[in-house]
C-alpha cells in the first residue's frame, strides 16, 4: 500500500484557492495566545451546553464544535420540540443562537472579564428560554479559575479571531480531504473545546490495552486503537507556544517516535508523545495543501504500518466519480 494518498485527493472539491496565502495567514500576531486563551474559555462554557444537551456518544464525538462558514458552531442541537445552534461568527464579532422556531440572539465578542462574560451568556440562555445548568469550572486547563470567578482574561482582538479562523478553514478542509482516503471507521474532523484544537482521526478496528490509570473521558476517547492529526494553536503555560500541526498514535508502536515524517522539518516531540510540524512551515510551503497532506499521510503510514492495521482492508485506492 502507497504511503501518500494525496494522489486520490479529489481536485475537483479543493478549489483554485486552497494553497492561496490569503488561507494561510501568519499565526504570528501581538496578542495571539492571549486572545486565543479567552476564545479557549469562551467555546468551553458553549461546549459545556452541547455537552448537556446532547446524547452520548462513542469517543465523545457529540461534544465537540465544527468549523463553520461564519466561525465555530455547536450544529443544531435538541431541546424540547425545537432545535438550538449556538455559533461563534467571526465576522460579525458575536456570539449567536438561534432557535429552529427562527428566533436568534446575539452577545458581542469583545474584550471584559471572563466572568462579565459568563454572566452574559448565562443570560443569554436565559432570554432565549433555554434552560440548562453546566459545571462553571474549566476544565483540561491546569490551574484554572471557575468562569464566574475569572477577572485574569480579559483580552479578545477580533483580528486574531479571524485568523485563527481561517486557519481552522484550511486545515479543515485538508483534513477532510485526508479523512477521505481512508474507508475503516474515522471520526468527524471536529473541534475540540477542552484541548482547544481541531482534529481528525482514523481507527484500526481493533480494541486498545486499558490504561490503568486514565479517568472515564480517557477511557472511553482512547478505547480503540488510533492514529490522529490535528492543528494546535498554542499556549503559553505548555510545552508547545507557536502554533502547530500535531499527529500521535494511541497506544503507540515501537519505533513510531524515530520514523522520519515528512515533510522536511516534522519531528518528534519526546515529551508530548507527538509528531509536530509548525504552522509557519506549512503556510510558508510552496504549495500548504500538499505539505499537510503529506505530514497526515507519513505519520499515519507509520503509525498503521508499525501498528499492523490491516491497511489493504481500511484504505481507498481511488475516489468515486462526481
Amino acid at each position: 500500500m502507497e504511503d501518500s494518498l494525496s494522489a486520490v485527493t479529489p481536485e475537483r472539491n479543493r478549489g483554485p484557492s486552497g494553497d492561496d496565502p490569503v488561507c494561510w495567514p501568519s499565526a504570528r500576531l501581538a496578542g495571539w495566545l492571549d486572545t486565543c486563551a479567552t476564545l479557549h474559555l469562551w467555546t468551553q462554557m458553549v461546549g459545556k451546553v452541547r455537552l448537556a444537551l446532547t446524547p452520548q456518544v462513542n469517543h465523545w464525538w457529540n461534544v465537540p464544535l465544527y468549523v463553520s462558514a461564519r466561525g465555530l458552531t455547536t450544529s443544531a442541537m435538541p431541546y424540547g420540540q425545537h432545535s438550538v445552534e449556538i455559533e461563534f461568527d467571526f465576522i460579525t464579532q458575536q456570539l449567536v443562537l438561534r432557535l429552529s422556531n427562527g428566533r436568534a440572539f446575539t452577545q458581542d465578542l469583545r474584550p471584559q472579564p471572563m466572568a462579565e462574560f459568563y454572566r452574559k451568556f448565562l443570560a443569554l440562555l436565559d432570554t432565549a428560554g433555554v434552560r440548562v445548568r453546566f459545571w462553571p469550572m474549566p476544565v483540561e486547563i491546569p490551574g484554572a479559575v471557575r468562569f464566574d470567578q475569572d477577572q485574569e482574561h480579559t483580552a479578545y482582538d477580533p483580528e486574531v479571531a479571524r485568523v485563527l479562523w481561517a486557519i481552522l478553514r484550511s486545515a479543515a478542509r485538508v483534513f477532510q480531504q485526508f479523512r477521505a482516503g481512508f474507508i475503516g471507521k474515522s471520526s468527524p474532523v471536529h473541534f475540540f473545546w477542552g484541548s482547544f484544537d481541531l482534529a481528525v482521526t482514523r481507527f484500526s478496528g481493533r480494541r486498545a490495552p486499558a490504561r490503568p490509570d486514565a479517568d472515564t473521558i480517557t477511557r472511553e476517547a482512547y478505547s480503540h486503537e488510533v492514529s490522529s492529526v490535528g492543528f494546535w494553536p498554542g499556549n503559553s503555560a505548555g510545552p508547545m507556544q507557536a502554533a502547530s500541526f500535531y499527529a500521535y498514535a494511541a497506544p503507540e508502536p515501537a519505533g513510531f517516535g524515530a520514523v522520519p515524517a515528512r515533510p522536511a522539518g516534522a519531528y518528534y516531540h519526546a515529551q508530548l508523545g507527538e509528531f509536530i510540524l509548525d504552522y509557519e512551515q506549512v503556510r510558508a510551503a510552496s504549495s500548504p495543501t500538499a505539505a499537510l497532506l503529506d505530514f497526515c499521510q507519513s505519520t499515519y503510514a507509520a503509525a498503521a504500518t508499525l501498528g499492523h492495521w490491516d491497511r489493504a482492508a481500511l484504505e481507498r485506492t481511488s475516489t468515486p466519480a462526481a
